[in-house]
């Protein structure tokens, strides 16, 4: 079963020629039940950013301490 986050930059963030913006926002859906999306080194997030905005999250040297995220599940809005 998967789960679906808002994953949201903290603040902004510049490293190795790369700029992360608080406006960078992502909804991810993982492959595996979870209780955040960083899990597995954050695949899902990173092949996200990658594909959405060309920021590499591993040139950037991002962590899970970088950004807020928010979980939903299909009981969220009963």
């Amino acid at each position: 079963m998967s789960k679906v986050f808002q994953v949201k930059p903290k603040c902004l963030k510049r490293s190795n020629g790369t700029v992360l913006i608080p406006d960078m926002v992502l909804t991810v859906t993982t492959l595996q039940h979870t209780a955040t999306p960083f899990y597995n080194g954050a695949k899902e997030v990173q092949e996200a950013y990658m594909r959405i905005y060309a920021f590499d999250y591993k040139k950037a040297c991002c962590n899970q301490n970088d950004f807020d995220f928010l979980s939903w599940t299909k009981y969220d809005n009963l």
